[in-house]
């Protein structure tokens, strides 16, 4: 059985946006509300979030996590590695670095945003890292459970989504090829980035994450990174094909 939560759900900036008054951002729904985009999977006992961005000390908090496994990054955008300073609380409980998984060209944003807990002089009390090298699309594990990387493009910029057991994670993708959609076929959930209606440089919109879809052809599909400019979740699931839904903090999914 392979256990899927949802952190976060929303874009760079969260939902609500700060100072926005719009209808979305004002909504009481609690299912409005949504922190930057992150999951942890839990899958043959091994306990995997797939990035941490600034909110990622709350998401820890509310979902009561009491071990992780590893970090497995997406790209280097700060809504994505944000958050990396908290895994301090993890380093003490846990008395071990934290792995994070990540290509080398994130690696070199996480010494450059981070740098004081790397080097000789290493700041008392700073993050503990280690540092693991994804290499293009070799699989992978974290413990005793397989990774298999998905390469794509969030506009110029090389992302990385993830297979694990039969559940794909994409974040942040606005192109993926067919040979990558090959290694995610027939998956049971789904879970791909839908920013909002209208076209956007660097995500996939509404309509192009369902087409994903249906390349894909997954028993579920659940649509994350969801910005307000979607709508309010009440409206907008209703749109949505059979087995297909909006996800939101907090849901827990559950596949073989």
């Amino acid at each position: 059985m392979t256990k899927l939560t949802f952190l976060g759900t929303g874009t760079s900036q969260g939902v609500p946006v700060i100072s926005c008054g719009c209808w979305v951002c004002t909504s009481s729904d609690q299912r409005d509300k949504r922190l930057r985009s992150s999951v942890l999977i839990e899958h043959n006992g091994t306990h995997i979030v797939i990035d941490a961005g600034p909110d990622f000390r709350q998401q820890m908090l509310s979902q009561n996590v009491k071990h992780i496994d590893g970090i497995l990054l997406t790209h280097e955008h700060k809504d994505h590695i944000g958050g990396l300073d908290d895994i301090r609380a993890f380093n003490y409980t846990q008395k071990a670095p934290v792995d994070i998984y990540a290509t080398e060209q994130v690696q070199r944003a996480i010494k450059k945003e981070y740098d004081y807990a790397f080097g000789e002089n290493k700041y008392p009390g700073a993050p503990d890292f280690n540092l693991i090298t994804i290499t293009g699309n070799k699989p992978f594990m974290v413990g005793n459970t397989e990774v298999i990387p998905i390469q794509g493009m969030h506009y110029k910029l090389p992302v990385l989504g993830f297979r694990i057991g039969n559940i794909a994670y994409l974040t942040d993708f606005n192109k993926i090829e067919p040979e990558e959609i090959e290694k995610i076929k027939g998956v049971e959930v789904l879970v791909v980035n839908a920013l909002r209606r209208e076209h956007h440089l660097s995500h996939f919109t509404l309509s192009e994450a369902l087409h994903l879809r249906y390349l894909v052809q997954p028993k579920y599909t659940y649509l994350t990174h969801i910005s307000h400019q979607m709508g309010r979740f009440k409206q907008i699931e209703q749109e949505l094909p059979e087995n297909t839904h909006f996800a939101v903090d907090g849901l827990v999914v559950e596949c073989l």
